[in-house]
């Protein structure tokens, strides 16, 4: 697997989701819980899907019971608490592990790419967020205390460096 286009995770309904589908955009992937103390970064998040979306940023949540057990609900009821508390209206994909045997293949990829502190693959805790290029591949991975918000700068970044790269290419004969 060279980039994230490489993944299908499953959505909340169980269906597989192609992230080729998101290819030419940039993404934010986090780890999410409903029952934790950085549950409110539910508002960054989504106050980035609605400002940068149009610009190509595509937000992805994974819901995670890992730590501490604070995602115990059904994907439903998941969604609906995101949907009515936070007004969520990016796409929350299937109740996934993060660490250790059984973790998603997209989180094994994202932590081998982008290592958290002193080189460490594992998770440490909910809404650790990576941040990925419009060609698939990781920039960088963000501590759970990182705000949605801390990360603008890099996200727009991301945006013009892309679009500059579209700019500057040569026409094909």
């Amino acid at each position: 697997m060279t980039n994230v286009y490489d993944f299908h995770p499953k959505l909340a309904d169980g269906s597989d989701f192609d992230l080729a589908q998101l290819r030419g955009k940039v993404m934010l992937i986090a780890n999410t819980a409903s029952k934790c103390g950085f549950t409110p970064q539910y508002n960054g998040l989504e106050h980035i899907h609605r400002q940068f979306g149009e610009r190509g940023l595509a937000v992805l949540g994974f819901p995670c019971n890992q730590f501490g057990k604070q995602e115990p609900g059904s994907a439903e009821e998941i969604g609906a608490f995101c949907e009515s508390k936070f007004g969520v209206s990016f796409p929350l994909f299937a109740k996934v592990e993060v660490n250790g045997d059984e973790a998603d293949p997209l989180f094994r990829f994202l932590k081998q790419k982008a290592p958290g502190l002193l080189g460490s693959k594992a998770i440490k805790w909910n809404f650790t967020k990576f941040l990925v290029r419009r060609d698939g591949t990781v920039f960088r991975r963000y501590a759970p205390q990182t705000r949605p918000e801390e990360m603008i700068s890099d996200i727009e970044q991301l945006l013009a460096e892309d679009a500059q790269a579209g700019q500057t290419k040569v026409p094909s004969p």
